[in-house]
């Protein structure tokens, strides 16, 4: 008589316990990732307002004078037929993408050109509430006011 050979393989109980285990660890590490999602939110919208204001000081050197509030940020990737139109405006635009990038929240970027608190333009995000002031997540990110760490 031949003893049936065993099957490997993983038990129910084993399974079982490596689903808890994995559970445990997502519980305890899940709110650690979420707590810094919205600071990582806050550090994008810094590098976008930077890089827009490069992309400003572009045309502004291009064209002798930064877009109009009317003419908007559009003006980077479109050539403007609204006045006063740009004479050299850069084949291609002056972003390195086809659109406005939109912040990490999703809403459009507020530009004011002249600033009203730098003398050529203002860039503001007004962080994760949409709304002017607001502290820790819901911050405004302003271009006059970038810090080098913008994690509340």
């Amino acid at each position: 008589m031949n003893p049936k050979p065993r099957q490997s393989g993983f038990t129910l109980v084993e399974i079982l316990i490596v689903v808890a285990i994995i559970g445990l660890i997502l519980a305890l590490a899940a709110p650690r990732i979420i707590g810094h999602l919205g600071g990582a939110k806050r550090v994008m919208a810094a590098a976008d307002v930077k890089s827009l204001s490069t992309a400003l000081e572009l045309y502004a050197l291009d064209n002798n004078r930064p877009p109009t509030t009317e003419q908007g940020l559009a003006a980077l990737v479109k050539k403007p037929d609204i006045e006063p139109v740009p004479k050299k405006w850069r084949e291609g635009g002056y972003l390195k993408q086809k659109s406005v990038p939109k912040d990490p929240w999703g809403n459009e970027y507020i530009y004011i050109s002249p600033g009203l608190n730098d003398p050529d333009f203002d860039i503001i995000s007004y962080g994760a509430d949409g709304m002017s002031g607001g502290d820790g997540d819901n911050a405004d990110i302003e271009s006059w006011n970038l810090q080098t760490d913008q994690t509340p």
